[in-house]
């Protein structure tokens, strides 16, 4: 991806901007049976469907938008994005 990417809105865009949007990163996922479920205890660990160096998948109302990776942020966890707009 270019350095000088256009930015997702255009200036034009201003009356959008304030609009509230559910933007979801999705590290993986898991199917277990209800009993598998309830049976879990703190400290149990999940196998999720996806290899450590897979991109976490960014989605904004369940449309798939970008790819990025894991990133520490002070504290907290964040999305260095890595791919963005036309993802497959």
């Amino acid at each position: 991806m270019s350095l000088t990417a256009p930015p997702l809105l255009r200036e034009d865009l201003e009356l959008l901007r304030n609009v509230r949007l559910s933007l979801r990163a999705r590290l993986g996922e898991v199917e277990i049976t209800l009993a598998e479920l309830l049976s879990l205890e703190a400290g149990a660990t999940l196998a999720l469907d996806r290899q450590l160096n897979e991109p976490v998948e960014l989605y904004l109302n369940e449309a798939l938008v970008a790819r990025g990776e894991i990133v520490a942020v002070d504290d907290r966890f964040g999305v260095r994005i890595t791919e963005i707009g036309s993802v497959s």
